[in-house]
């Protein structure tokens, strides 16, 4: 059985992690988050132990 160049292994390679990059891209700049504007009110109870 032939065994493949190195240098198509390398191109192999190559292409496996271009596709990997491009599916990763489009991944994550095709969801859309939209921002929700909200304002975090800091709420403090007062807890009264008694021991």
């Amino acid at each position: 059985m032939p065994q493949m160049a190195p240098l198509n292994w390398l191109l192999l390679f190559m292409l496996f992690i271009l596709i990997f990059m491009i599916f990763n891209s489009l991944n994550y700049f095709s969801f859309y988050y939209s921002t929700k504007i909200s304002k975090f009110m800091k709420t403090s109870s007062q807890l009264n132990w008694k021991w």
